[in-house]
């Protein structure tokens, strides 16, 4: 695991960074203590990467279940009552890893699951254009573009720009120039570029700038606009922080319900990572979902144990992970331990950390996640690739992550079915052959009833006085519907003159009422022509 530890060292770092904010603000918008989002981060760094298949993914609080988890809070009538549900829906996820339910992430189009990455990337760099410019108002939970504040995406962003802060600004922008020095120039110069990672030297200047402004009334980073890690006054008194279930609700049937729910969605939202990991990883490799939903549900149920908000695989630590070098899990665990370490023993340091150099670190995150270049290579495979991923973009932009990739999905089923609809049959016309068109019908390898449209639109057109050549001979297999289109066709060509040649690997039928019988002789479910 440990074996490629120079790159997994550096990037786990910028994991760290990246998901320590993002730990805090998910548990401020789920309605939850602070302290519950970082344990949650804590375990899916340790627990689930250590027990996880996959070798680049990164978990922990998720922004797809905040609104979940802040309905929850208020219905099952406290944060207490609410862990039980995480214990549970943990043991659910363990539940579905043995009955095979990984499967389901082989389902979604490369098509959604790109727009996936790429609405991702821009909701990314949306979110934090606040942070940027030194707003004091929270947006790193808020995913969604109606947000928890009552605010959404672009009305967050013009409320920005009227409390523009001089000194987190200025930091921002140095922090993103540096970023784009190391990224571009430095880390091709020298190993020692490659080792000591752009973040790291962003933050390290963003706490300099912190400290040696503080006392500038013009440049000074008011406290609001400084990363915000619950403090303990001592070791001894770090158990105070955390919360612990009320397992004497276990009986309250609200609490199975939230528990499956977490369960449903967390899983999704971890398949569709996975899926989404898996294709940005530069090897290629494949991680085993059953093995991911296993790993999701024990992490859960210790996060719930412990007082944490439920964990998933999440596409912003993965992608930062992949695009810093991470190489196998131990930047995972590694940035798990770190925000463990980082909370007991440099608690006040990391609090003079500015958000907007935090913002500076995802926006190049984001930008990754969604270059331009990609709209142009996605229509250029065509309409049928480019739509559902566009979809797939604007709806989880505009709405969230489930139900932007919902619509996507449904759009590529769409697709499929006209695709189907298409190619249900070839038709190929020859010239006239004693007074008669010549028309020979292809039917394709499996016809089903989202061909019967297609099927039927062209034996109503044929034109009367026709000599029909109908070939099943590349047909392995005929739904019901399409055999009862045939025979009402048998009996509707001899009043319009057609004759009809039936070619399949069982013979020749040449007159209507052998064609009728060939396939009243069939079972009617449907007919297999293997």
């Amino acid at each position: 695991m440990f074996k490629h530890i120079k790159s997994d060292l550096p990037a786990s770092i910028v994991v760290f960074f990246v998901a320590l904010p993002l730990c805090l603000g998910i548990a401020l918008a789920s309605g939850a203590p602070l302290f519950s989002g970082l344990i949650a981060g804590i375990i899916g760094g340790i627990v689930v990467g250590s027990l996880s298949g996959s070798q680049i993914g990164v978990s922990g609080p998720a922004a797809g279940l905040a609104a979940i988890v802040l309905t929850a809070i208020g219905t099952l009538g406290g944060f207490e009552n609410f862990l039980v549900a995480v214990v549970l829906g943990g043991l659910i996820q363990i539940l579905f890893s043995i009955l095979k339910a990984g499967v389901i992430a082989y389902y979604f189009p490369s098509s959604v699951i790109k727009g996936m990455l790429t609405g991702i990337g821009i909701i990314i760099i949306l979110k934090q254009i606040p942070h940027f410019f030194g707003y004091s108002e929270n947006t790193e939970g808020n995913f969604a573009f109606f947000q928890v504040d009552g605010e959404n995406t672009f009305t967050e962003i013009i409320n920005s720009l009227n409390y523009i802060s001089p000194g987190a600004t200025i930091v921002a922008v140095v922090a993103l120039a540096i970023l784009l020095l190391w990224d571009k120039i430095l880390s091709k110069k020298s190993k020692i570029f490659q080792l000591v990672q752009g973040p790291l030297v962003a933050v390290v200047v963003g706490i300099l700038f912190y400290v040696f402004t503080k006392d500038d009334s013009t440049f000074a980073i008011s406290d609001k606009l400084l990363v915000s890690v619950p403090i303990p006054e001592s070791i001894d008194t770090l158990g105070t922080l955390l919360s612990f279930p009320n397992f004497s609700v276990i009986g309250n049937s609200e609490i199975w319900i939230t528990a499956f729910t977490i369960a449903l969605v967390a899983s999704l939202e971890t398949l569709l990572c996975v899926e989404a990991t898996d294709k940005l990883d530069p090897l290629k490799r494949t991680t085993p979902t059953n093995k991911e939903l296993f790993a999701q549900g024990v992490g859960n149920s210790i996060s719930g144990l412990l007082g944490g908000l439920p964990v998933t695989q999440v596409i912003v630590r993965s992608s930062a992970n992949i695009q810093s070098g991470g190489r196998t899990k131990a930047s995972a665990i590694i940035h798990g331990f770190f925000l463990l370490i980082s909370i007991i023993l440099i608690p006040r340091l990391l609090n003079m950390i500015p958000l907007s150099v935090l913002a500076a670190i995802l926006f190049i995150v984001g930008y990754k996640l969604a270059k331009p270049a990609l709209f142009k290579k996605m229509y250029e495979l065509g309409w049928k690739q480019f739509v559902p991923f566009v979809v797939t973009v604007f709806g989880i932009v505009f709405t969230d992550l489930l139900i932007g990739i919902g619509l996507g999905l449904m759009v590529g089923i769409v697709v499929i079915l006209l695709k189907s609809y298409q190619n249900s049959h070839f038709l190929h016309i020859e010239d006239k052959s004693n007074g008669k068109h010549k028309i020979k019908m292809t039917l394709a390898e499996e016809v089903t009833f989202f061909n019967k449209g297609a099927i039927l639109k062209e034996l109503d057109s044929l034109p009367n006085d026709t000599y029909l050549e109908l070939s099943l001979l590349n047909t392995r297999y005929l739904d019901n519907d399409i055999i009862e289109i045939l025979e009402d066709f048998a009996f509707k060509a001899k009043e319009r003159n057609i004759d009809i040649k039936l070619v399949s690997k069982r013979g020749i039928e040449e007159n209507p009422a052998s064609f009728i019988e060939f396939f009243r002789t069939r079972p009617k479910s449907s007919l297999s022509l293997n």
